[in-house]
């Protein structure tokens, strides 16, 4: 089995979302679908968690300072 991407597992959330939200689903499918949904809701968290702390990682300063800016205002600077 390949091992599962943020990207992948996204658009299972997506597709799940569109099942669920079109109502055409038994209970039972529904519950199953949900509960999956909130799996792939915890991998794509962990993900994003995961790429947060590498990125901080990335812009310490030699001193081992993390300096946060704005996603905007780092924009405006460029």
């Amino acid at each position: 089995m390949a091992k599962q991407t943020f990207e992948s597992a996204m658009k299972q959330l997506e597709q799940i979302a569109q099942e669920l939200e079109a109502g055409e689903l038994s209970l039972e499918m529904a519950m199953k679908k949900f509960e999956e949904g909130i799996q792939l809701s915890r991998f794509c968290t962990k993900k994003l968690d995961e790429t947060e702390r590498r990125i901080a990682i990335l812009l310490q300063d030699s001193d081992g300072s993390v300096q946060e800016v704005p996603f905007e205002e780092q924009q405006a600077e460029d």
